[in-house]
């Protein structure tokens, strides 16, 4: 189980994540939603070991994470929001680096690496530089990268950004796979169609601070909301988005009388 406790991110006077708390569960897929500047990125930064708390502790199984962070890393995969990979090597050699960090024996890495690639439909691609890829053609690279080792918690921050039709409906089926496998998963996204068909916990982040943690029927009948948009939009949303766009089809069509 992992579990984060009372964790707060400050820079400099702003409190990017405040005073938050959860546990994940295995086999669960827990949505961690927001608005941009909510806090989402942060939170999972700090759950990768990426960012050191201000304040607050991560437990895995009950031991702190920063007792053995080398061994926490040992049991997550994650898939950062902006994509930082080196782009003059190309796909097998990137993913023959990062399994051989994780001491992944080679005959098991070499056949995991050509069959992701082949399923990725990356087979012809994966010994071109990185640099000739696409958006999507990274985020295939860092979904089979973060996966590589059979980890039994996923941290994934926007994973479909780029991805095709296709491709998005086969990553959404494996999520569904992995949980079921008892793979903990933590997923933030944008894309509110993809979370109600993935996930089975919903956590909302609003200024830094957890405005709401439950199933999705749970807030939807506690907040009379007839999706999860609209429950979204009501935790989270601070302005009138129909006024302002009003405003903005005022300036679109304007034109000096000269």
């Amino acid at each position: 189980m992992l579990e984060v406790k009372n964790l707060v991110k400050k820079y400099s006077a702003i409190r990017a994540v405040d005073d938050v708390s959860f546990k994940l569960k295995k086999g669960e897929t827990t949505a961690y939603l927001g608005p941009n500047g909510a806090g989402k990125t942060t939170t999972l930064k700090m759950m990768a070991c990426l960012l050191e708390p201000t304040q607050g502790h991560i437990f895995y199984n009950g031991t702190d994470i920063r007792k053995d962070p080398i061994e926490y890393k040992k049991h997550i995969g994650y898939i950062p929001e902006n994509s930082q990979i080196y782009p003059h090597l190309s796909a097998s050699e990137y993913l023959t680096l990062v399994g051989r960090l994780r001491h992944i024996p080679e005959i098991e890495l070499q056949t995991k690496i050509k069959e992701m690639m082949r399923l990725l439909d990356l087979s012809v691609e994966m010994d071109f530089s990185i640099s000739s890829y696409s958006k999507g053609m990274i985020q295939k690279v860092l979904i089979a990268s973060s996966l590589l080792h059979d980890p039994d918690i996923l941290l994934f921050d926007e994973p479909l950004t780029g991805l095709d039709v296709i491709t998005s409906r086969f990553i959404k089926d494996l999520l569904n796979l992995l949980a079921k496998e008892g793979k903990t998963i933590i997923y933030s996204s944008h894309v509110l169609e993809v979370v109600e068909k993935i996930c089975s916990r919903i956590i909302i982040l609003h200024e830094g601070r957890i405005v709401a943690d439950d199933s999705e029927d749970n807030l939807r009948k506690l907040m009379k909301a007839p999706s999860l948009e609209s429950i979204f939009s009501k935790l989270t949303v601070t302005e009138d988005t129909r006024a302002k766009a009003r405003e903005m089809m005022d300036i679109i069509s304007y034109k000096t009388t000269e």
